[in-house]
Order: structure tokens, then C-alpha cells, then sequence
């Protein structure tokens, strides 16, 4: 792996083995070289409160992962199980490739994108939850 290329906005935070680091007034562009750091961007975070949702609740379970509030190793199996459940119900090949993108991601201990992966498909859970209420 060449490393992660975080692309940061002016005053973005972002957390990084545990430590918010915070830029500067202008945009940055930061390599990281480390293959198993652990980052989380803190404006894609999502709040205990707001993982109500499957998705939201896998996601939340990885970036504890990433805050370093959660053992990986702990972690998962339960985020795979979820992961697993998730593709009993989103079956369309898109969201099964990230599925996949994510368990894979998982596999190599590679949360960061796993995370990502999964977000992909938070707008299309949003867009599911409102059909299904509108029927």
C-alpha cells in the first residue's frame, strides 16, 4: 500500500491514532505513510445518537475502531456479522460491491476504507427507509 492521501479543508479536524490534529487557515494535503494508522475524519463522524439506522450502526462500530475505543480485535466479528446481514437486504450489485469492498477491508484490518465503503451506501439506506414509509 502506497498510503492514505487525506485531502483537508481549511480548519478540518481529523483523528489520527487518537490524536485530533486540526489544520491550519489553508487547504493541506497530508501523506500518510503508516499502513495500519488509524484515522477518522471528524466532519464524516457519526454521533452515538445518530446511528439508528443498520448502516449508521456499522459505521459507528468502525470508527470506534478507528477512535481507538474499541479492540479490533473485538470488533470484528460483529462488524462482519452486520456487514453479512446487511447484504440479506441490499442486494442490488452496487451496494453488493461495496459490501464487499468493506468486508474485504475488514479482513486486511484495513478500517479506514472499510468505512468508507460502507458510507457509500448511506444514501441509498436514506432513500430505502423513506420509500418504506411513504408504502
Amino acid at each position: 500500500m502506497s498510503g492514505l492521501v487525506l485531502k483537508l479543508g481549511p480548519k478540518e479536524r481529523v483523528l489520527i491514532n487518537g490524536a485530533v490534529i486540526e489544520n491550519g487557515d489553508r487547504r493541506a494535503r497530508l501523506a500518510i505513510v503508516t499502513p495500519d494508522a488509524n484515522i477518522l475524519r471528524l466532519r464524516d463522524a457519526i454521533h452515538p445518537e445518530e446511528a439508528t439506522t443498520p448502516v449508521r450502526r456499522v459505521c459507528y462500530a468502525m470508527q470506534l475502531v478507528l477512535s481507538g475505543d474499541c479492540d479490533p480485535d473485538t470488533a470484528r466479528l460483529q462488524i462482519l456479522r452486520r456487514i453479512e446481514e446487511l447484504s440479506q437486504i441490499l442486494r442490488d450489485p452496487d451496494s453488493r460491491a461495496h459490501l464487499t469492498r468493506a468486508t474485504e477491508a475488514i479482513l486486511a484490518d484495513q478500517y479506514y476504507q472499510g468505512l468508507k465503503a460502507l458510507r457509500a451506501l448511506l444514501p441509498r439506506e436514506a432513500r430505502l427507509l423513506v420509500q418504506g414509509r411513504g408504502q
